[in-house]
C-alpha cells in the first residue's frame, strides 16, 4: 500500500507547515506544502491526497481575528471541495490556528443551521500564552486519537478559548462525542492552572460527528523528538514524543 499524500495548506502567516510536513514525513506519509492561491485556483487539486492538514502560526495576520480570513475563504469558496473531500472517508486535521479555521470555518459543526456553534476566542487572561499542558482524550471518536490515553504538548496562542453560542450548543457537542479533547492536570503539582486559557469545559480538542475532522489547540508537531521537550534529560527514557503518534494514527488510518 502506498503512504497517504497529504496537502498541508499555507497561507501568508502560517508559520508551522514545514514542522507539520517533516512531522507526517516521520510518520510515513509523503508531505506537500500548498499555498491556499492553489486550491483556489484548482478546486479539484484536494482530490489527489488523503490528508488535509491546516498548521499553526497566523494566518493573513489573524487582522479580522485569529483564523477568520482563511475560515471564509475556505467557506465561501471551497466549501464544495471540501465537503467531497471529508465525505470520501478521508482526514482533515487543524491545529491551532487551524484548529481555530476549522471552527470558524463550520467544518467541525455542520450540523447547526445557524453556522458555527462556537469559536476560539482570547485567553482569559488577555496574554499570550506559550508553555506545556497535560491533554486527556475524552472521546473515541477520533482516529487520530487512537491509542492514546494522555499526552503533554506544547501551547501557542493568544486565541485560544473555546465558547460555545449557548449551553445547549455545548451540550450537544458533548453528548455527540465530539469533545474529544481536554486540558487535565499533570501528575506532579503545578502552580499554573491546567487550563491554560479558561475554554469552556476544559476544551482543547474537538471533532466532527465522524470524527475525521480533527481539530487542537496545542502543537503536536511540536513534540516528534524526546529532545524537544525541556525537562527529557531528568525523564525516564521514551524513544519519541507524544505528538508523533496523532500523525501515526493518521498514517495506519489508511493502512
Amino acid at each position: 500500500m502506498m503512504s497517504p499524500r497529504v496537502l498541508v495548506l499555507r497561507a501568508p502567516g502560517a508559520n508551522c507547515d514545514e514542522e507539520t510536513a517533516y512531522a507526517f514525513q516521520r510518520a510515513g506519509a509523503q508531505a506537500e506544502r500548498v499555498h491556499v492561491n492553489r486550491w483556489l485556483e484548482s478546486p479539484q487539486l484536494a482530490a489527489e491526497f488523503q490528508i488535509l492538514c491546516l498548521p499553526g502560526g497566523f494566518s493573513y495576520g489573524d487582522d479580522l481575528g485569529s483564523g477568520r480570513i482563511l475560515a471564509n475563504q475556505l467557506r465561501h469558496h471551497l466549501s464544495e471541495s471540501l465537503a467531497a473531500f471529508r465525505d470520501a472517508g478521508k482526514l482533515i486535521l487543524g491545529i491551532c490556528n487551524g484548529f481555530q479555521v476549522l471552527v470558524k470555518s463550520g467544518l467541525l459543526d455542520s450540523d447547526d443551521e445557524r453556522g458555527p456553534g462556537a469559536t476560539l476566542t482570547w485567553n482569559s487572561s488577555g496574554r499570550f500564552i506559550a508553555r506545556w499542558v497535560h491533554l486527556q482524550v475524552a472521546s473515541d471518536r477520533s482516529p487520530f486519537l487512537n491509542g492514546i490515553d494522555r499526552m503533554t504538548l506544547p501551547i501557542a496562542h493568544t486565541e485560544g478559548r473555546f465558547v460555545a453560542r449557548d449551553d445547549a450548543s455545548l451540550n450537544r457537542l458533548e453528548s455527540a462525542g465530539q469533545i474529544a479533547l481536554r486540558y487535565c492536570e499533570g501528575a506532579c503539582p503545578s502552580p499554573l492552572p491546567f487550563n491554560p486559557n479558561d475554554a469552556e469545559r476544559d476544551l482543547a480538542g474537538l471533532c466532527d460527528r465522524t470524527g475525521r475532522v480533527f481539530g487542537l489547540m496545542p502543537h503536536p508537531e511540536r513534540f516528534i523528538d524526546r529532545t524537544q521537550h525541556p525537562n527529557w534529560t531528568r525523564m525516564e527514557p521514551f524513544e519519541e514524543g507524544d505528538g508523533l503518534k496523532v500523525f501515526r494514527n493518521a498514517v495506519k488510518y489508511f493502512a
